[in-house]
Formats: structure tokens, sequence, C-alpha cells
């Protein structure tokens, strides 16, 4: 599995460019999703959303941890602030490639088929799709669409954090990459049915930061957006005291990227420590986003966490 993956060159459609952009970041005090009770499926972490429209409705595809496994659940929202939790929906299954583990930390997209979501699961961690018609339940696709790259690669040793858009007839998924000396950077695939998928050749996209800077010990959780004639991307640095934050970069065509010297920190009690896992949507010139956030500082779970929502408003 872990050799048999497609490679290609390729940039996503070209934009204009333009002016620059200043980006106001406005994030609300308290989380909007909290943890379940003692004993619940997500009563340790609640982390990852991936948020969607659904006719008037808000899907939040969130990750859940209990304390050993990570399942995705879904919540319901008029206005993506206040959240009904409507139980878990995807759990690993170790009869399969998946494990008993993980899956979750997905990317959910809605199309003409339903809604697809990809999610992380298995050792070393894979790529997986299910879909559904209505967000309830569930078919999982089967084996991997994105497996690790081969031997030597910057993905040998696991490829994760998924995060989709569509932009014309074709589907894009940025992702985390991990290497034999456990460095974690960012790169692309491209596919024509979201199902197929074949890596950037030249891949990763951006890089971890020099030493001592934002992001010198690992990058993930990219989330990726179009507009004001540019690609745009959140992404998660975590630097070498395990503190995470929140960088930002621009594209004009998806693949040569710009980091900019823009970084998002947790300000709250509750976020002090970790701020993550960035979804976005766009209504608007506004851009609504959805974030994980805790108060201790780790490179995977066990964070307290919580998912926190803001706004970024472009000021020319």
């Amino acid at each position: 599995m872990c050799g048999c993956g497609r490679y290609q060159d390729f940039t996503l459609p070209p934009q204009p460019g333009g002016p620059s952009v200043n980006w106001h970041w406005d994030a609300r005090p308290e989380p909007v999703l909290t943890r379940g009770s003692a004993g619940d499926w997500d009563s340790v972490d609640v982390l990852n959303p991936s948020v969607i429209r659904q006719g008037d409705a808000y899907y939040n595809l969130y990750s859940g941890f209990d304390g050993k496994t990570w399942r995705t659940g879904l919540a319901v929202s008029a206005d993506g602030i206040v959240w009904d939790k409507e139980g878990q929906i995807l759990a690993p299954d170790p009869k399969t490639w998946e494990g008993d583990a993980i899956a979750a930390n997905g990317s959910a997209l809605a199309d003409q088929s339903g809604i697809l979501y990809y999610y992380q699961a298995g050792q070393p961690p894979q790529i997986g799709l299910a879909r559904s018609a209505n967000g309830h339940q569930w078919r999982k696709q089967g084996p991997p669409v994105l497996p690790p790259g081969p031997r030597g690669s910057w993905d040998e040793r696991g490829v994760a954090d998924p995060y989709v858009i569509r932009v014309g007839r074709n589907y894009y998924m940025f992702y985390l990459g991990q290497d034999r000396a456990r460095r974690q950077r960012l790169g692309v695939a491209t596919s024509s049915d979201g199902v197929g998928w074949s890596k950037l050749r030249r891949n990763p996209i951006l890089e971890l930061g020099d030493y001592g800077s934002f992001g010198d010990d690992g990058l993930g959780e990219p989330a990726v957006w179009v507009s004001q004639g540019y690609y745009w991307m959140l992404y998660t640095g975590r630097a070498r005291d395990q503190v995470r934050k929140i960088g930002l970069a621009r594209s004009r065509n998806g693949v040569d990227w710009e980091k900019l010297p823009v970084v998002f920190a947790g300000d709250q009690p509750w976020d002090s420590k970790t701020l993550c896992d960035p979804t976005v949507l766009i209504e608007n010139r506004q851009v609504r986003v959805w974030f994980g956030g805790g108060d201790v500082a780790s490179p995977d779970q066990n964070l307290h966490g919580q998912i926190g929502a803001a706004t970024l408003t472009p000021q020319n």
C-alpha cells in the first residue's frame, strides 16, 4: 500500500493576486463546543472541527477523545455558535486497516453526491473516506484513499490532517506528511472524483520554520480558502516547547506558498497553550473560523481540548 501512490505535476487554478490584505482576527472568549461528561466518548478532548452548511444549518464533524480512542461526532447549529451534539458517527474498525485508535481528524465537503468526509486512521496514519447522504448515517469507502509515500519520501511514515476543497472540476487535499526523522510538513494532492488521488511530485509545499521560530518543531492541520485574489492557508505550527499557534500563508497557485508574519495565539485560559485545527467557511467578505484549543502543551492529545470560534475580516 505504501509504495503504490500516484504523483503528478500540477497547480490549482491560478488566482490574480492583488493588493496587500491585513486580516483582523476576532475570537469569542469562550468555547462554543465543550467536552462531554466523565465516561462519554468525547470526555477528554473535543478538537478538529470541520464545519459545512447543510441547508439552513451548520454541521460540525468534530473529533472526540475518551482517553483511549478518537472518534468523529456530529453537532448541529442554526448559527455556528450554539451547538447541539448528535452523538458519534464514526469509530475505528479494528478488523480493517484502521486499527482501534482513531477514525477522526477529518475534513468534510458537501457535493452533488452528498457529504464526503476524509479522516485519519491506521498505523502508520493513512487517510480514508466515508460518505453520507444526510450527515447521520455513514458508509466507509473501504481501503485508504491516500496512503503514505514510498521509502525515503517526505511522507513515508504517515499522512494525516486532511483538508479538502473543490476548485473548478477538481478536488484538492492539503495534508500533513511525516518522514523518518519525524518532521511534519504540509503537502497537497489532487483528484478528479474525490476518490483516486495523485500527490504533487515536488511536495512538501510548506516547510518548518527556522530554529527557534514559529512552527520549528512541526506543521499540521491546514485550512485553505480562496478570496481577495489569493489562496489563503491557516495552519498549525508547533514549537519545541509543544505550544501550538496558528499561522497564515498565501499563494496564487495553491502550490507555491508565502508564509506571512502573522501568528494567532490563544489569549484565554482555556486555549492558552494550544490553538490548532482551523476550519473555515466564507460568508460575505468574512471568513468564519472554528478551531481547537487547550490549556496543555502537547503534540497530540490530553489538552483539555475544546472548540472555539472566530472571524477573519479583510482590511485592505
